[in-house]
C-alpha cells in the first residue's frame, strides 16, 4: 500500500521578506512531474525548486540555490510524510535578506511539510493481473468468488478446458483469492499470475 495526495495543494509563506510559494501536486511517472513543474514554475521567481518521489525513485533540484539547501529538504518533507507519486514545486522570490544555508533548509523544506499538511491523502493499493482458469461447472463460484474480492474483470473467454478469465485484483489479496478459489472449486481452479 501507498500513500499519495488526493488533489493538488498549494501554500504561500514569507520568510524574513522573501515569499515561498509551494505548490504539491500527486504524479503518475516523471512525464507527469515534469508537466506539473512546467504548469506551476514561475519564469519571474528567483528559484523554483523542486523534488518528486515516485515509489523508489526520486530527484531533486535546487535550481541555484546552494547545494543540497533545497530540493533535497523538500524531499525530506514528502518522505517525512511518508508519501510516494508526489512532486512539490517551492518558489522562492527573493525578498533582499540571504537566509544562510540553515535557514534555506528550514524554509524549503517547512514550506514543503506545511503544503503538504494541507493536502488530502488517499491510499492506493498496488494491483496484480491474474488469470483464473476453472471448470465450466463452477463459473457461479468463480464468479462470486471474484466479486467478494473485488476483482476487476478484463476479460473472459469460454475454452474447450472450461473458463478463462483475465482479472485485477489488490496484490496483498491474492494468496487469499487463490485459497477461496480452490475451496469452490474442490481444488480444481487456477490463478495464474501475469
Amino acid at each position: 500500500m501507498i500513500t499519495t495526495l488526493r488533489s493538488a495543494v498549494s501554500a504561500e509563506f514569507v520568510i524574513r521578506n522573501s515569499r515561498f510559494i509551494a505548490h504539491a501536486a500527486p504524479v503518475a511517472d516523471e512525464a507527469a512531474a515534469l508537466a506539473w513543474y512546467e504548469h506551476v514554475a514561475d519564469p519571474a521567481a528567483t528559484h523554483n525548486c523542486w523534488a518528486w518521489k515516485l515509489d523508489h525513485a526520486y530527484r531533486f533540484n535546487d535550481d541555484g540555490e546552494p547545494a543540497s539547501s533545497a530540493g533535497k529538504p523538500i524531499l525530506a518533507a514528502i518522505e517525512g510524510k511518508q508519501l510516494t507519486r508526489v512532486m512539490v514545486v517551492v518558489t522562492r522570490h527573493f525578498g533582499g535578506i540571504k537566509l544562510g544555508v540553515g535557514g534555506l533548509i528550514r524554509a524549503y523544506g517547512g514550506s514543503a511539510a506545511k503544503c503538504l499538511d494541507g493536502g488530502d491523502f488517499i491510499e492506493i493499493h498496488p494491483q496484480q493481473n491474474c488469470r483464473v482458469l476453472a471448470d465450466f461447472a463452477f463459473t457461479g463460484p468463480v464468479h462470486a468468488v471474484l466479486e467478494r474480492f473485488e476483482a476487476i474483470k478484463h476479460a473472459e473467454h469460454y475454452t474447450a478446458d472450461g473458463l478463462s478469465l483475465a482479472v485485477e485484483v489488490r496484490q496483498d489479496r491474492v494468496p487469499a483469492l487463490r485459497k477461496a478459489l480452490a475451496d469452490v472449486t474442490r481444488g480444481t481452479a487456477r490463478l495464474l499470475q501475469d
